[in-house]
């Protein structure tokens, strides 16, 4: 059974997934005031709203560039990503740098290139924002990870980034086959197929050969959840949460959010592969308590 191509197949599977990341992000963001500490113990919720942070911000320009061109155009991704830069998302200062200078004409090619003396930023942006086109490539998961590729380069130049990007978006892709979700094995092994080698890969593979492992904490501690905020520190767990729980949203967040570390940010990128699926919707009652994606996004 072969995924729907047309141009509004894509979008609603690319919406499904943005929904599902948004929830991730919101509510995953809430975990970073002490006083919600024990309700992330007890798997409790806050009271709402939540509101999401740069990971949604940034895959509503994602979204909004694939409804207009059908494909990745770096150009009008970088501008978007300018025009709606908020400052009080949560971005990253390196970030916050190369937004502001692109919106008042900065050339992001030069910009991107020129992070981190040169090497460009290996951060895990480009991946926190990716599944929503995963999901639009669900027909084409090679596709996926081209595209996801092209969308790394306005922000994030550095190979892992790239390659965490690439990573994020071939899990969305293949969880959105309309035959149903992958086996956890199967799912990482097609991931991994699909990313050029790197230490994102290599933290896939170990990812890969402890899906038997129950303990979200131990994984983390060998994986990494986020903390150091790199892609290769980010991405491999993230992955292995998502695949274990695949068709079940909520179980798939907790075990990501009772890890630690970039909670908003790896919740987002589970979220966002898990939602990808039909059997993977978030809780009606998380989705309410969400912050509604902006107006720009919902248009497209």
């Amino acid at each position: 059974m072969t995924a729907d191509s047309s141009p509004a197949g894509r979008l609603d599977r690319a919406l499904s997934s943005l929904r599902g990341l948004s929830v991730g992000d919101a509510l995953g963001s809430q975990y970073f005031v002490p006083e919600n500490y024990p309700l992330l113990k007890r798997c409790e919720t806050p009271p709402g709203p939540w509101q999401w942070t740069d990971d949604t911000e940034m895959a509503c320009s994602v979204l909004a560039v694939l409804a207009a061109h059908q494909r990745i155009d770096q150009d009008e991704l970088a501008h978007s990503f300018a025009e709606h830069h908020d400052f009080d998302r949560g971005y990253g200062p390196a970030v916050n740098r190369l937004l502001r200078l692109i919106r008042e004409g900065g050339d992001w090619r030069e910009l991107a290139s020129e992070l981190f003396n040169g090497q460009g930023s290996w951060g895990n942006g480009a991946a926190m924002r990716i599944a929503p086109l995963g999901a639009w490539y669900a027909d084409d998961p090679e596709q996926a990870t081209h595209q996801a590729e092209i969308s790394a380069y306005p922000t994030h130049q550095h190979r892992e980034a790239v390659a965490g990007a690439m990573a994020v978006a071939a899990a969305a892709a293949l969880v959105a086959d309309p035959a149903g979700p992958p086996s956890p094995e199967t799912l990482l092994d097609g991931v991994i197929a699909l990313v050029p080698k790197s230490a994102v890969g290599a933290g896939l593979r170990r990812a890969r050969d402890m899906l038997d492992y129950g303990d979200a904490t131990t994984v983390a501690a060998v994986l990494g959840c986020g903390r150091r905020t790199s892609a290769h520190d980010t991405v491999p767990f993230a992955l292995w949460a998502a695949a274990r729980s695949l068709g079940d949203f909520e179980q798939a967040f907790w075990t990501t959010a009772q890890a630690g570390g970039d909670v908003d940010t790896t919740c987002a990128i589970v979220g966002g592969v898990v939602a990808s699926g039909k059997a993977g919707t978030p809780p009606a009652e998380w989705v309410r308590q969400t912050e509604a994606l902006p107006d720009w996004a919902r248009v497209a």
